[in-house]
């Protein structure tokens, strides 16, 4: 068995402080909330984008940790871009099972927001194919714009679903101290007032860019919490590559094999992190995680059901729309609200009677998937 022992995780902000220091945080809480000592872990799984224009220039960061926390153990970078905090649990988990180690610690951290926005573009495109998608300058919401459209024409969703998420996501994030958008209140109109982007998607339909790091550990000691399904799937580099562009078979695949692991069906599920980086990823997720039919996501978000007062409550963390999304710490960040959650240590987001919770993170337009089951230990 494979338990959750600790978490931890930064604020999501536009501080300047350097990715040592972030990562120094987190690890501290990890180690706190799980009492592990630094000299019990036997390997680290890190995901980190290294990107040039962060003014960091610090790539290797493999040898990074070893240097932090002076150990000379197995130290394994995993770049999956959006999805490489969940990568890399998925990573540490399988490396776990395999070689019998007590105690991993996974790490997911970025300097995002460093430089102009459009160097940080640039860069976060090269994520997207290099001929039709780069060279079209075809961005990410650009991407999830087209996935939209075809989703909308499809099964008759409209821009006021689109509302919903976001304003769900910012009511949650209002009350989450390490939310990019803590204590900030975002209306319905100021949602629907907000500049288009890429239409159907206007600024408030897109994930906040930030800085920020998490982790966690895993252990084979008893916890409180387990990790009882672990999947990951990739798909084609781009959504039009595919034969529906409006389901992503990496979440299908990963959710499959992350129920039967954890020997359970998606009713089971209590609360759910969702890969909100655009509100219509959230609607469709609904379905490729099969908590609806296909079409049929828009009337979870219209009847409340994923609200946090609601039957399955979806993103109590304000989810990468509103908590933020630094890229490779945001799979962590998910585990690390669950964690929160499943231990009763969730504050003013406390969802009652929480025992499973579910968390979905995606690498690209749908193209790297992991999905993790998580627990209340008995």
């Amino acid at each position: 068995m494979t338990y959750l022992k600790g978490a931890g995780m930064t604020k999501f902000d536009l501080d300047a402080r350097s990715s040592h220091e972030r990562v120094y945080e987190c690890v501290a809480e990890a180690l706190e909330t799980g009492n592990v000592s630094l000299e019990d872990v036997g390997a680290i799984f890190v995901s980190n984008g290294e990107a040039p224009s962060n003014g960091e220039r610090q790539k290797h960061v493999g040898p990074m940790m070893s240097t932090m926390f002076k150990k000379e153990i197995p130290v394994i970078t995993v770049p999956a871009g959006c999805g490489g905090g969940g990568a890399a649990l998925w990573n540490a988990i399988a490396y776990q099972k395999k070689n019998g180690v007590d105690n991993i610690l996974a790490i997911g951290f970025e300097k995002l927001v460093a430089n102009l926005s459009e160097k940080a573009t640039d860069e976060m495109l090269m994520g997207g194919e290099r001929i039709y998608e780069q060279a079209e300058g075809v961005i990410f919401p650009a991407q999830n714009a087209l996935v939209a459209q075809q989703y909308m024409m499809k099964y008759g969703a409209n821009e006021d679903d689109l509302s919903l998420v976001a304003l769900k996501n910012h009511e949650n994030a209002f009350h989450n101290k390490k939310a990019r958008f803590y204590g900030k209140k975002i209306t319905m109109e100021m949602i629907k007032k907000s500049p288009v982007v890429a239409s159907p998607l206007r600024l408030f339909d897109c994930s906040i860019p930030c800085n920020g790091a998490a982790a966690c550990i895993i252990s084979n000691d008893k916890g409180d919490v387990e990790i009882t399904g672990s999947g990951m799937s990739t798909s084609a580099l781009s959504s039009f590559e595919r034969e529906d562009m409006t389901s992503w078979s990496s979440t299908k695949t990963a959710a499959k094999i992350a129920y039967k692991e954890a020997k359970i069906t998606p009713k089971d599920v209590d609360i759910v992190e969702i890969h909100d980086a655009f509100t219509p990823v959230e609607l469709i997720s609904y379905e490729d995680l099969g908590f609806a039919e296909k079409g049929q996501g828009k009337e979870l978000i219209r009847s409340g059901y994923t609200k946090i007062n609601g039957k399955m409550p979806v993103n109590t963390s304000g989810g990468l729309k509103a908590k933020g999304h630094p890229i490779s710490a945001t799979g962590l960040s998910q585990i690390y609200e669950l964690f929160k959650q499943l231990k009763g240590e969730a504050e003013n987001r406390q969802v009652d009677n929480v025992k499973v919770g579910l968390a979905h993170n995606i690498g690209g337009a749908g193209s790297t998937t992991s999905v993790h089951v998580l627990r209340k230990a008995t």
